[in-house]
């Protein structure tokens, strides 16, 4: 039995990481183009208002994409438990989450989508195995199985999950926007280590969709330290190759600076070529800086309004001076850890008994 749960939790986990791995192009194709659009907006008490209107229509296009991405995540959480039949079902009841329903426009968000495309994936996983008649074997897939399952699914959620969700959604909204001072400092801390920890990885994924669902109610400090993390890691070791020549080679001096560049806009993955040739001192260093960082962005009110990291956003951030600060600090203090903490390359006795040859030769 506890076999057979864990399995199940495997099965949710790897669901989870499929759903946001697909919805990531979503994300950032809209967050781009958002971005874009709000560097040349005004901030006003509503928001970012653009003027523009050629900037208005890339702000369509981002918007599209941020609208996309909830549906997608279901689908693909759905998709990864039970395959294709599972795909439209869950898309469907994603969009239903993320849009008002019922008299009182009960929405759940991003936490629904997350509930829907599990339940769509396992109903359709169980609908899968009915035994049926040979002649309704080719239409399973493509009719009885996507029909049933929408409509438990969006159903059930409709008259049994849409309340029960919506007041745990609350609760936890209400929960994160009351967060001031140490509380929102610990959280902070919390959001960047965990960013860094596994560079992009599943963990990197839930605290984007945590941040995401945050974000998509109009809570933007968790993003914003969020944001603030994803860059360090890689500016952090691009920094470090820089001033701490001697102990990297130059093929990874030369890593440090494609590095520094994806830092820049936001890619995590830059650090992890480092991270892999020496896990015990690059992991730590930079989850530290990553905590640092986001522990800096949460406690000076630093949001993002786009799901995007790096530099290349700070026009839609508000709080830049501390965004570009929390960035900067979390990334030297990366690098200095590293500073003290890897030894100089050790010089190759071959190469250098080579090298000692070519110059006896030459004279």
């Amino acid at each position: 039995m506890a076999t057979s749960w864990k399995k199940v939790g495997e099965e949710i986990k790897k669901a989870f990481s499929t759903g946001v791995s697909y919805m990531m192009p979503s994300v950032v194709v809209g967050g781009i183009f958002l971005a874009v659009a709000l560097a040349s907006g005004k901030a006003t008490d509503e928001g970012m208002v653009i003027t523009n209107p050629f900037l208005q229509n890339l702000n369509v296009i981002g918007s599209a994409g941020f609208a996309m991405m909830i549906p997608i995540l279901a689908g693909y959480i759905a998709y990864s438990i039970a395959g294709k039949p599972g795909l439209i079902p869950g898309m469907i009841a994603g969009f239903i989450a993320n849009n008002p329903i019922g008299d009182d426009g009960v929405k759940t968000g991003f936490l629904g989508a997350m509930v829907l495309g599990i339940v769509a994936g396992y109903i359709a996983k169980y609908v899968k195995g009915w035994k049926v008649p040979n002649a309704l074997k080719p239409i399973m897939p493509i009719l009885i199985i996507p029909i049933i399952t929408t409509f438990i699914t969006c159903i059930g959620y409709t008259y049994v999950l849409a309340h029960p969700l919506a007041s745990l959604v609350n609760g936890i909204f209400d929960l994160f926007a009351s967060l001031q001072g140490g509380s929102a400092l610990l959280l902070g801390l919390v959001i960047g280590a965990f960013t860094a920890i596994d560079m992009g990885g599943p963990i990197n994924k839930t605290v984007t969709a945590f941040t995401l669902a945050l974000m998509a109610e109009g809570i933007y400090g968790p993003n914003g330290a969020h944001r603030i993390a994803v860059a360090i890691p890689p500016l952090g070791v691009a920094l470090s190759t820089f001033i701490s020549r001697r102990k990297y080679t130059q093929e990874e001096r030369g890593m440090g600076l494609s590095a520094g560049i994806m830092g820049l806009i936001g890619i995590t993955e830059g650090a992890i070529p480092f991270a892999v040739k020496d896990m015990k001192r690059v992991l730590p260093a930079i989850i530290i800086g990553s905590a640092v960082g986001g522990g800096i962005g949460m406690l000076q009110n630093v949001g993002t309004f786009v799901p995007h990291g790096g530099l290349i956003v700070i026009g839609a951030v508000d709080g830049k001076l501390w965004y570009f600060l929390a960035m900067l600090i979390g990334t030297v203090v990366t690098a200095a850890i590293l500073h003290f903490t890897k030894p100089d390359v050790a010089v190759d006795p071959k190469k250098e008994l080579s090298k000692k040859e070519e110059n006896t030769i030459d004279l």
